[in-house]
């Protein structure tokens, strides 16, 4: 291709920035740019300095933090140290991609504009804002930005003046090329093993970590099914300290595989190389050679609701039928945002029965395409529920097993909760492939500063590990605030709290919601314990947290906080937000949130 070469930076935390910034190199590449797409943090941000034109597509994750596989480029681009005009070669954009409903939508973007100017950089266009919330999902934004994002970059090479764009209806050569093997005797490398002594895991080397238990501690006719797992993690290098996290990679179900594989016609013993195109690297994570069952099981994500860019590629690779390719066009088309969304997300119809909905176009598939097609499964993250210093060589986690009804014939079911749950180690031993990372919460070490956790549902699993970590280390000042919908169906840990609070190391406060007429929640408990959270909190210099579902729940205790400041410090409802932004900055409030 000729053409400037455009650099593509992600930073992406559930894999949209990532395809967002793969549907705005295919845009570049049918414009005859050559175009590099990279994870930021498989970049060298030094380079930065001799690059000429770079587009930045991040998400926000958390309270406003930059995604994890952009935290070591965030550290770098945000130094004092660097000089002010060291990006003055620089042509760039930057893209966010973020959430209006919560308080600090795009603010990794925002930033990051501001960043790049600082360091000198021409700024080609103001930073594009998507929000989720927009009745057109994030393409509302996206859509007009990239418009006038290839306005500048035309405008700025004169060369591409004459350039004749590939159109929309020829389909860009796939990234890479499968290459089957005869010889199929060859022992498969695709195979988790425990292995004997690993370095400290990570996600390109996880350890594979053996079940030990799991166990529902929901009630049999409570609605949702909640699991303790155990997992045993001797040997594994592994260390973690109370807020942190583990991730895993689930699989998808056998039966999805062995749907799929049929679909489109693919033996799922047959074992293969891959070649990339261009400067494309083999993704880590697949083994050379590979079987294809291993691919569609452990790597694929068939299970995921597609996004408009499936659409957009598979109506590229459809022509034997008219009728399936006006409906993919219809769905990959700007207008057609409102149908998309009735289609897929409404119903969360999955890639796999896509697939099955468009039969003339899945048959016509090649599997060159496959991992343009789909994306990779993402890892998953749970709060560790334990302490090593309570529990050595043992890791534990709280599961709430994601399972609900649409219009959809077969129930909806989360990928990696279903995996878990059908985990069952007295059938035969049972491996899971984890890693751990540190997590957002950072509990005291002082020996006397209190806490304060509110936790409900299984957003109580950091503060039993903090709990575990602080009472093994003699620190008995602890306030726990849990919630849940009733005392006898889901009040997990109930006997080892009930055990904490009669030897004194711990206070317990809780919210059953639907044991009475009167809905009672977290919110209402810091509410009316009020004196004590206060003389805490003023007195005694404690420390609050909040855990759990992000929807209403983080915003309500918060309120009912500030609250607490008015009533009993007698503050001013200035005075008491300037308080707990205080207390926000300086590490005394933390909130993990999930949605």
């Amino acid at each position: 291709m000729s053409g400037p070469a455009l650099l593509l930076l992600y930073g992406s935390q559930t894999g949209t920035a990532q395809d967002c910034a793969q549907r705005v190199a295919r845009q570049a590449r049918r414009r005859r740019l050559q175009v590099q797409v990279l994870p930021l943090d498989q970049y060298n941000v030094a380079n930065l300095i001799s690059e000429s034109l770079v587009v930045f597509v991040c998400s926000t994750a958390g309270q406003g933090d930059p995604p994890d596989n952009m935290k070591s480029f965030w550290r770098f681009v945000f130094r004092k140290s660097l000089p002010e005009g060291s990006l003055c070669q620089l042509d760039c954009a930057v893209l966010g991609l973020g959430d209006s409903s919560y308080p600090k939508f795009n603010f990794v973007a925002k930033k990051l504009h501001k960043r790049l100017g600082q360091l000198g950089a021409s700024m080609l266009l103001p930073p594009g804002l998507a929000d989720d919330q927009h009745d057109l999902g994030s393409d509302a934004v996206i859509d007009p930005w990239l418009s006038v994002l290839w306005d500048k970059v035309f405008a700025l090479y004169p060369s591409l003046a004459h350039v004749i764009p590939l159109s929309e209806d020829q389909p860009l050569p796939p990234t890479y090329t499968f290459h089957f093997l005869d010889d199929a005797t060859e022992e498969p490398c695709d195979r988790l093993r425990a292995p004997t002594q690993p370095p400290v895991p990570s996600q390109g080397q996880p350890f594979a970590a053996r079940v030990l238990f799991n166990r529902r501690v929901t009630h049999e006719d409570h609605f949702q099914d909640v699991r303790h797992i155990e997992f045993d993690i001797t040997g594994s290098n592994i260390e973690f300290a109370a807020g942190d996290v583990v991730m895993m990679s689930p699989q998808n179900a056998s039966e999805d595989v062995q749907q799929f594989c049929q679909l489109l016609r693919l033996d799922p013993e047959a074992r293969f190389t891959l070649k990339p195109s261009d400067n494309t690297a083999v993704p880590p994570r697949l083994p050379q050679p590979c079987s294809v069952r291993h691919l569609v099981e452990s790597y694929l994500d068939i299970s995921c609701v597609p996004r408009r860019s499936f659409f957009e590629l598979l109506c590229g690779l459809s022509s034997s039928s008219q009728l399936e390719q006006d409906k993919l066009l219809e769905l990959s088309s700007a207008q057609g945002q409102d149908d998309l969304h009735s289609y897929c997300n409404r119903p969360r119809r999955t890639t796999l029965e896509v697939l099955a909905d468009f039969p003339h176009t899945t048959a016509q598939l090649t599997v060159d395409y496959l991992l343009d097609l789909f994306p990779h499964i993402q890892p998953r993250s749970f709060s560790i529920a334990s302490s090593l210093k309570a529990h050595p060589h043992r890791l534990q986690i709280l599961v709430a097993v994601v399972r609900y009804k649409t219009k959809m014939y077969k129930p909806r079911t989360g990928l990696c909760s279903s995996w878990l749950a059908a985990l069952d180690p007295a059938q035969g031993e049972v491996y899971v492939p984890l890693w751990v990372k540190k997590g957002g919460l950072k509990f005291p070490t002082e020996q006397h500063t209190p806490v304060i956790m509110v936790g409900p549902g299984t957003g109580v699993a950091p503060f039993r590990s903090a709990l575990q970590e602080r009472i093994a280390q003699g620190q008995y000042a602890n306030v726990l605030v849990f919630g849940c919908r009733s005392q006898s169906k889901d009040f997990y840990c109930r006997t080892e709290w009930e055990q904490l609070v009669k030897a004194g190391h711990m206070t317990l406060f809780t919210a059953f919601s639907r044991d009475q007429d009167e809905k009672v929640y977290v919110q209402h408990r810091v509410r009316q314990n009020a004196e004590l959270l206060w003389d805490l909190i003023a007195n005694k210099g404690a420390c609050f947290y909040i855990a759990g579902n992000a929807k209403d729940m983080p915003s309500s205790v918060c309120e009912a906080l500030k609250e607490v400041f008015q009533q009993e410090g007698g503050l001013s409802t200035e005075q008491a937000a300037h308080m707990l932004d205080t207390m926000e900055r300086t590490g005394r409030f933390q909130m993990e949130a999930w949605s």
